[in-house]
């Protein structure tokens, strides 16, 4: 059996494989309700194999949302929207997961066919955009300056992940994913590139991490003990003075005293200076040392498309899971050819087993 076929257990939920379909925002929903689009792709994606479906970005409160098409799980309302598409991610062998996030000052701008870019303009209706939030009043560059969040607004931040991670149960979701990363809120604090707080949610590396901590320490204790929690972190901002690695190994170790099962390595986002040296697996190395410096399991993402190449990752050990976006998107039953390509032995779902190899 193929290394990257071989199944992964996280506490008691089971994957049938390695291979990890990665958060995809599809900017399709309607006032945070999921649509029949996210029902086919996101149950496209369990049928082609993969072992683990991640449910997009989706927002906890609605001003966390990317673009105002974007999911949310900030009602009961939506949780129920969820249902049905957890299920049937459930039932063809995958495992359901989603994504929760709150945007930041990266919050309400233009969804990519909107024939517009930077910050969508306040208004009430549905397409319209909000007053956006950050660490600080600076935003990134482009985007509408975002209002400063006081420290008294922190705790309510936090019950809002909480809030979501008890309805994403209720939906039928076996793993949660934070979303810290690519210059959204969590993110933002954490980075010394645009978190100039002076409260002790910012300063040193454990004030800038206290926010995403303190996340990720109440979701886990209203999450089931035996069900995973995941943190989607960039592991270094490729600028100058902004997080490295180095501080991605200490932050990953706390995260892993927390009770974060696994963390999902991407990198940057935080600033339109980095220098990102885009290469096949080219955040490989980052997966590799957060694994084994800080102890945790990781997930490798980045340009990884061939089968020979996600499994050399698992063998050689440099992460527990290889999550794949752009390359499903383009072949969504992708893990089912890996496996021919890779002479892995792997349950066709009966509708499509006139179609092997």
């Amino acid at each position: 059996m193929a290394h990257l076929f071989e199944p992964l257990e996280l506490r008691d939920v089971r994957l049938r494989n390695r291979v990890m379909a990665s958060p995809m925002c599809q900017y399709s929903a309607i006032a945070g309700v999921p649509q029949p689009w996210h029902l086919v792709h996101l149950g496209g994606l369990a049928r082609g194999g993969a072992g683990l479906v991640m449910a997009e970005a989706t927002a906890v409160v609605p001003e966390g949302r990317i673009s105002p098409r974007d999911t949310g799980l900030w009602d009961d309302a939506l949780a129920e929207a969820w249902a049905p598409i957890a299920a049937f991610v459930r039932a063809q062998g995958a495992v359901p997961g989603i994504q929760l996030a709150h945007a930041g000052d990266k919050a309400s701008t233009w969804w990519p066919w909107a024939g517009q870019r930077g910050s969508v303009p306040h208004g009430e209706g549905a397409d319209d955009g909000w007053q956006t939030v950050g660490p600080s009043d600076t935003g990134y560059p482009g985007l509408a300056a975002p209002r400063a969040l006081p420290t008294e607004e922190l705790p309510g931040l936090v019950a809002a992940f909480v809030a979501a991670a008890r309805r994403a149960l209720a939906a039928g979701f076996e793993v949660i994913e934070l979303h810290a990363a690519h210059g959204y809120l969590l993110h933002e604090f954490l980075s010394p590139l645009s978190n100039d707080r002076t409260d002790g949610y910012g300063g040193d590396l454990l004030g800038r991490s206290r926010l995403l901590q303190e996340v990720a320490a109440a979701v886990r204790a209203a999450w089931p003990a035996e069900r995973p929690l995941l943190v989607r972190i960039s592991a270094t901002d490729w600028v100058e003075g902004g997080l490295t690695i180095d501080d991605t190994v200490v932050v990953a170790g706390w995260l892993r005293d927390l009770g974060v099962d696994l963390v999902d390595v991407s990198s940057a986002g935080i600033s339109a200076d980095q220098q990102i040296p885009v290469a096949p697996g080219y955040q490989v190395p980052l997966a590799r040392r957060i694994r084994h410096e800080a102890g945790v399991r990781t997930a490798a993402v980045g340009l990884i498309t061939e089968p020979a190449h996600a499994e050399a990752i698992v063998a050689e050990g440099s992460a527990d899971l290889v999550a794949l976006a752009r390359v499903l998107l383009r072949d969504p039953q992708w893990p089912l050819r890996a496996a021919h390509e890779l002479g892995a032995e792997v349950d066709w779902p009966p509708q499509l087993r006139r179609g092997r190899w």
